[in-house]
């Protein structure tokens, strides 16, 4: 038990740093706009829109947000300045669990004869590789097996740093040569981890959205090829964002939730930013679980989402 309380301490401690920059934004503006005042009135709400608005937590979001502490100011017929930030906590909390499939556990996987296929997309750039990397370690570290597939094959650059992951986590990994065939690469990452009895694969892909359909084309003949070695693969289908990126992070869920069906949505780079806000909104907007959060350089520093601890170190 002991043990446990120190890694759920660590884990907090982190999640603190990580949010750092988006809390000290939001925070010291909802503190300056509810200076001198003593109740949340039209003009703290029209601020705290601002804000909010301001903080890439997108305007639809914001304004069901602001709806919410209305209809609490209705209920309770008086809302002091004070108890502002227990009810955004509140608010904030109710809403990224309307778009809960369930609490996630920490790496951990159902139970199943077959390995557990994740399919990684999402453009270049937005931490894609990096990501898979610590899937792989924090995975590997719970005792799992874990192969990697690099069906990113447009790019040399792009299986040449997957194979740095691949070496530096120890898990194997299958590719070929740069222009091969995504879904070829696919069905020989499943078919050798059928073989060798892996419980986890992560899969690499391409991450172009200058061309929806053949976008669309590809994924699908992935999807296809890797269903005839497991036929309920993939079980999950991770689209990665760049928090920094801000409203282009919402462009992207648009992009791909469009072509293909994106189950669990992982946010990276959460620590370099104060637009952290994108995490509330993303979830909210599109209606796919926020299943990872990425808040530093370190293996470690990927973790399991939980909306509790995430709206709590928001709103400390």
């Amino acid at each position: 038990m002991g043990i446990f309380s120190i890694f759920s301490k660590d884990k907090k401690q982190q999640l603190d740093q990580g949010l750092s920059k988006t809390r000290e934004s939001v925070f010291t503006r909802i503190t300056k706009a509810v200076a001198g005042k003593s109740r949340v009135d039209e003009d703290v709400l029209d601020n705290l829109e601002e804000i909010l608005v301001t903080s890439d937590v997108g305007v639809d979001t914001t304004l069901r947000i602001i709806e919410r502490i209305q209809s609490r100011i209705a209920r309770d017929k008086y809302l002091g300045t004070a108890e502002l930030n227990l009810i955004l906590k509140e608010e904030i909390a109710a809403l990224l669990a309307e778009n809960e499939t369930g609490h996630f556990s920490d790496f951990t996987v159902p139970p199943s004869d077959d390995p557990y296929v994740i399919l990684v997309v999402g453009v270049n750039g937005v931490g894609k590789t990096t990501t898979i990397g610590k899937l792989a370690y924090q995975y590997q570290r719970n005792g799992y097996q874990v192969m990697l597939g690099a069906a990113d094959t447009y790019r040399a650059a792009a299986i040449d740093q997957l194979k740095i992951w691949s070496e530096r986590v120890g898990v194997p990994m299958i590719s070929q040569q740069m222009g091969s065939d995504p879904a070829s690469v696919a069905y020989d990452t499943l078919s050798s981890a059928v073989a060798q009895k892996k419980e986890v694969v992560i899969i690499d892909t391409a991450g172009r959205l200058h061309n929806k359909a053949h976008l669309m084309n590809e994924l699908g003949k992935i999807r296809r090829v890797m269903q005839k070695v497991i036929p309920d693969a993939p079980q999950e289908v991770l689209l990665i964002l760049d928090a920094s990126t801000g409203q282009n992070a919402y462009e992207q869920a648009k992009q791909f939730t469009e072509v293909t069906d994106v189950n669990a949505l992982a946010i990276t780079k959460l620590d370099g930013t104060a637009k952290g806000g994108v995490v509330i909104g993303i979830s909210d907007q599109f209606k796919v679980p926020v299943k990872y959060i990425g808040i530093g350089e370190k293996l470690e520093d990927l973790q399991v989402f939980n909306r509790e601890e995430f709206v709590e170190a928001l709103f400390k």
